[in-house]
């Protein structure tokens, strides 16, 4: 799409990739998934910082 030219040429061009902030996003929904979503921030933090 037309608009999404420059976000496309600025990633192919910079090196700035949000690669390892993404990978923990993905882990901490999994641990949240595990927990069958009643994880409340309390014991997911304890989770988090135990993995």
């Amino acid at each position: 799409m037309p608009q999404d030219q420059a976000a496309v040429t600025a990633a192919l061009r910079l090196e700035y990739s949000n690669g390892p902030t993404e990978g923990t996003n993905t882990k901490i929904k999994l641990l949240e998934r595990q927990m069958y979503c009643r994880a409340r921030f309390p014991p997911l933090r304890q989770r988090i910082l135990l993995n």
